[in-house]
């Protein structure tokens, strides 16, 4: 039997990226999904592209009350939830002289609070239960500030540091938590750019990395290795050296 079968995943951000491709990797495996999104029709695209048993759920993953009243209503068609996969999230690129106050907080409302929220709608009945599994999209960007990007980093390693935090609180109650930091990946967050990213992955080879983590029960991932590597030699240097590398590399024009 698969990791997956017979099991019920919430996948927050699922119309579209990483959380489509999650969606239809999993739902092949064996599981059950409760997608939930803010676009309805693209929603039923994914349902209609699945196979196997999936259930559309539009919410806004800032709002608590609808992110409890969505996961109720997965809970209530397809069963306990044992996976949540907290992907949905925003980036934008901003010269900080340019940047809106009211950018930042919706940056930090969906990419961080959305997160917490997701994880308010589940937890309880996981913790209950005994089982289940947290998953974070975080990026590799939590690890240090970028050029244009200082909503974008503050949020997600805000992100990762959260559920660094929710899975030591977690331990002994048969709740895992998962985080993956991943780089550059092919998806309507990373088009249209025009500035070279490095090591940038196809969606198809980024999904089974995702999907080998949380089957093996892993705390944390970083892919692709390349750039990992050179993100964290970038957290061993000093700020001056990695003030001067930074300003000469945006990625995110």
């Amino acid at each position: 039997m698969s990791f997956w079968t017979d099991k019920t995943v919430m996948i927050t951000g699922a119309s579209s990226g990483i959380g489509k491709g999650l969606a239809l990797e999993i739902a092949s495996r064996g599981a059950r999904l409760g997608l939930v999104a803010r676009r309805q029709e693209l929603l039923d695209e994914v349902v209609a592209a699945v196979q196997g048993r999936a259930v559309a759920v539009t919410a806004d993953v800032r709002d608590a009350d609808g992110m409890k009243a969505a996961a109720d209503r997965i809970r209530g068609e397809l069963g306990p939830i044992d996976v949540l996969i907290a992907n949905a999230g925003i980036g934008t690129s901003i010269h900080i002289s340019q940047l809106d106050p009211n950018h930042v907080a919706n940056v930090i409302n969906i990419n961080v609070l959305g997160a917490a929220n997701s994880v308010a709608a589940v937890v309880p009945q996981m913790v209950e239960r005994g089982k289940g599994h947290l998953v974070a999209i975080s990026s590799l960007a939590a690890y240090r500030g970028l050029a244009k990007s200082a909503a974008y980093c503050a949020s997600k390693a805000a992100m990762s540091s959260y559920f660094e935090s929710v899975r030591i609180d977690l331990r002994g109650t048969g709740v895992g938590v998962t985080i993956v930091h991943p780089g550059f990946i092919k998806t309507p967050l990373t088009a249209g750019r025009g500035a070279k990213m490095p090591y940038l992955m196809e969606l198809d080879d980024a999904i089974p990395k995702i999907v080998s983590a949380i089957e093996k029960g892993k705390r944390s991932i970083a892919f692709p290795w390349q750039l990992a590597t050179v993100v964290r030699a970038g957290m061993l240097m000093p700020a001056f050296m990695y003030d001067w590398i930074a300003a000469r590399n945006s990625f995110r024009e």
